[in-house]
């Protein structure tokens, strides 16, 4: 039985298969408010040649235009990689509360594994994060995406 947060994390994951299939870096990102997901978004920056184009940018970008404003309040965010610096200014930007990722970045994580972005104290907003969830399924998509490309080289 998943719990709440791994079931919008499965969520994620599906949208993050979405852009393994057109040959992206697999990440995805759902956004859930009330219970309920509200905006999906995997990544598309290599498609649309775009480099904004990241799951949680997608995502963020649906939920505004849903709910009418730039601000995202009681809103958590469930993406299958710790989120980059862009990222994670747009998630502070945008006033999410609560950040919940799969796999961590040990290179450009924001969320505590290369820097903390989103802790308390450092801007005017904060949000409170949680990694690791389904980390070991959010990271297999990510090594085996890695494996084919190091694979066709």
């Amino acid at each position: 039985m998943y719990t709440q947060h791994e079931k919008f994390m499965s969520e994620a994951i599906k949208q993050a298969k979405k852009a393994a299939a057109i040959g992206e870096m697999p990440v995805g990102a759902v956004i859930a408010k009330d219970g309920e997901i509200i905006s999906r978004g995997y990544n598309r920056r290599e498609t649309k040649k775009n480099a904004l184009l990241h799951a949680e940018m997608i995502a963020i970008d649906r939920a505004c235009k849903k709910l009418g404003g730039w601000r995202l309040p009681e809103c958590s965010l469930y993406v299958t990689l710790e989120p980059c610096p862009m990222c994670a200014g747009a998630i502070l930007n945008a006033r999410i509360e609560n950040l919940y990722f799969g796999a961590y970045d040990a290179k450009s994580g924001c969320a505590g594994s290369a820097v903390d972005l989103l802790g308390k104290g450092l801007l005017n907003h904060s949000v409170t994060a949680e990694g690791g969830i389904l980390e070991e399924e959010c990271a297999g998509l990510l090594k085996e995406f890695f494996k084919n490309l190091r694979s066709k080289r």
